[in-house]
């Protein structure tokens, strides 16, 4: 069993790794559900971790279609990971009508190869899931990150163990989102999954001494609570 951590910060890959994660996916801005780190960010962390790393690739928040110059965007932080080092890289394509975009998934496989590839969450948007995971299959990815189409992966749980059972070891299907040590036991036995993901994630204080009162802001960090990394291992 494969536990991967995601994380939004340097502090928080070194922490998680330290804690005891199997490997990291890295991103920026959680409120947008993730975007690609910057240069500085990723030569930092694959500097100072030794796990693998799979940097999230995608330019912005929003929708999961992509113009041609996002693909390119796209195409050209997938080689920068490579030239970096990383192990892998996250990313999700869809059509405007919420099929996969298959013809681009396929051609920047290629481009991340020997990269492996996880497929993320626009799963959880696409149409016809059953039919989009023999596309993803077809274009060459790993696995596919998902929640069964739910915003937790407790609802979704009987598409995830469908997903499972369809794919047959032909990729990996990793369940994540609500994802935590009360019920990762459960989702395991109930989905047969060998990889599972969690952020694990808590806000911790902000160490600066001077805000001002004018203009309200969330100071408050992302970070890893390593006791929950501990205990969601402990299941294992």
């Amino acid at each position: 069993m494969l536990l991967e951590i995601c994380v939004f910060n340097t502090a928080t890959a070194v922490a998680a790794e330290k804690a005891g994660a199997d490997r990291l996916e890295l991103c920026e801005n959680y409120a947008n559900g993730g975007t690609t780190p910057s240069y500085g960010y990723l030569k930092t962390v694959r500097e100072k971790i030794q796990i693998p790393v799979f940097p999230m690739i995608r330019p912005r928040g929003g929708d999961y279609f992509h113009t041609a110059d996002e693909i390119e965007i796209i195409r050209k932080d997938i080689l920068l990971c490579k030239e970096l080092g990383f192990e892998g890289v996250v990313f999700g394509l869809l059509n405007q009508d919420g099929t996969i975009d298959r013809d681009n998934t396929a051609r920047l496989v290629e481009a991340a190869y020997p990269l492996e590839v996880t497929f993320h969450r626009a799963f959880d948007r696409c149409q016809r899931p059953l039919e989009a995971l023999e596309t993803i299959i077809a274009c060459g990815c790993n696995r596919i990150l998902t929640s069964g189409q739910e915003p937790k992966v407790t609802e979704g749980l009987a598409l995830v163990k469908q997903l499972v059972d369809q794919a047959d070891g032909r990729i990996i299907i990793m369940p994540g989102s609500g994802l935590n040590s009360s019920n990762v036991a459960s989702i395991i036995t109930t989905a047969g999954i060998t990889e599972v993901h969690t952020s694990a994630r808590i806000r911790v204080p902000s160490e600066t001494q001077y805000r001002n009162d004018r203009i309200p802001e969330d100071f408050d960090i992302d970070f890893v609570d390593a006791a929950e990394i501990a205990r969601i291992k402990a299941q294992f």
